[in-house]
């Protein structure tokens, strides 16, 4: 386990691995409109909301984008 610490970025071969074109998170208001949104009430595990919280500003955002992430990905699947 040390030598994975030990390891510097710079030392690791990625030439295995495809480049990343395009892919990853966008901002929310490209994915929705800001009209479509609706505030809600709505129960979280304490770890959940304090791994986004620790992201930083705009969590609940992000929240929205992982949400909406799932969805897509259900509706591939079917």
């Amino acid at each position: 386990m040390q030598a994975f610490r030990d390891l510097r970025d710079e030392d690791i071969d990625l030439s295995d691995i495809p480049e990343q074109t395009g892919g990853g998170w966008r901002r929310v208001s490209e994915l929705v409109p800001a009209e479509n949104k609706r505030q809600i009430t709505l129960r979280l595990d304490a770890d959940v909301i304090e791994f986004f919280r620790a992201t930083g500003r705009r969590y609940q955002s992000r929240m929205n984008a992982a949400l909406r992430e799932y969805i897509n990905a259900q509706k591939k699947a079917v």
